[in-house]
């Protein structure tokens, strides 16, 4: 009987002992109390709490976490209400201090977050908060890591989301970048129409002075075409007056060959003079040498006739 109480007695201190033994995931943090008081905080690895003495109070994660608020009315500094809503990138650094710093720490971040965004954005004027983001990002980081910096707490990053104006400022707005838009297009459509202009006024005097470079080409061309045609016309009137004067040339060498003597001569100048006194001209003026040789003629034909009288009779 004393033994199965020894045994059973061993059975339970073992798995007493077993429970005790705790393994801390990576990126985690225990907090363990001992006798309801904090004792410490355990890191990843293997740990051994006393049995009956020791609780894990918390269990943290040291991971960088996400929270979406919602949508919280502000009022900017011309009086205009808006919606906007946050996102807070947190880290927890110290586990003992996010476990009894403050109570509910994602609640008091998510006020502290709408208190400090109300403060910012009353200090701007609408068109400020619109076109301020990375501003309002800022001094919200520096302002809820500050704040969070007791309670164990590290805020990474704090970025507004959606920021939401009343209806009719919405179609203000609307109209007002419908008529910028107008504006800028119409900006554009003078630019193309002056740019299209300038194209085409480039386009003509190139025009011009291709056409008037090839007009003095074509002019050029066209001197050089009557420059040759007179030179050919000359090389042609020389050619010609060249070959008469070969053809005279010639003429007079067989007449010289053919030992023509100067009666022949002479009446074949009278012949000549006689086809020029065949036109309409009313007076002639006959050489003294042809006259001399015309009354030559003249006795060779009456001589001539005479001694064809002789034979006859």
């Amino acid at each position: 009987m004393g033994g199965i109480i020894f045994l059973i007695l061993v059975v339970f201190a073992l798995i007493i002992t077993v429970s005790s033994i705790k393994i801390v995931p990576q990126s985690n943090g225990y907090v363990i109390e001992r006798l309801g008081a904090y004792h410490q905080t355990w890191d990843t690895g293997l740990h051994f709490k006393m049995p009956m003495l020791d609780r894990i109070s918390k269990r943290v994660s040291l991971k960088e976490q996400v929270v979406d608020f919602p949508p919280q009315p502000v009022i900017t500094k011309d009086n205009v209400t808006m919606k906007i809503d946050t996102v807070v990138y947190y880290q927890i650094t110290d586990p003992k201090l996010f476990t009894y710093g403050v109570a509910q720490p994602i609640m008091a971040i998510e006020n502290l977050t709408a208190t400090t965004l109300r403060n910012i954005i009353g200090q701007l004027e609408l068109d400020e908060t619109l076109t301020s983001r990375d501003l309002i990002n800022t001094q919200m980081r520096s302002i809820l890591d500050e704040a969070t910096d007791p309670w164990g707490i590290k805020v990474n990053r704090v970025e507004v989301k959606n920021i939401l104006p009343p209806k009719h400022i919405q179609d203000a707005m609307e109209k007002q970048m419908r008529a910028e838009r107008e504006r800028r297009e119409s900006i554009l459509r003078a630019e193309g129409e002056k740019r299209s202009a300038v194209l085409v006024a480039e386009g003509k005097k190139e025009a011009a002075i291709l056409d008037a470079e090839a007009e003095k080409r074509a002019a050029i061309l066209r001197a050089e075409a009557r420059k040759e045609a007179q030179v050919r016309e000359a090389e042609g009137q020389a050619e010609a007056i060249l070959k008469v004067q070969q053809a005279t040339a010639q003429g007079l060498e067989m007449i010289k060959s053919a030992q023509v003597d100067k009666a022949v001569l002479a009446l074949k100048s009278y012949e000549a003079l006689m086809k020029v006194s065949d036109g309409k001209a009313t007076k002639l003026i006959i050489p003294t040498e042809m006259t001399n040789m015309a009354h030559l003629v003249a006795s060779i034909g009456e001589v001539a006739g005479f001694s064809k009288e002789n034979a006859e009779s």
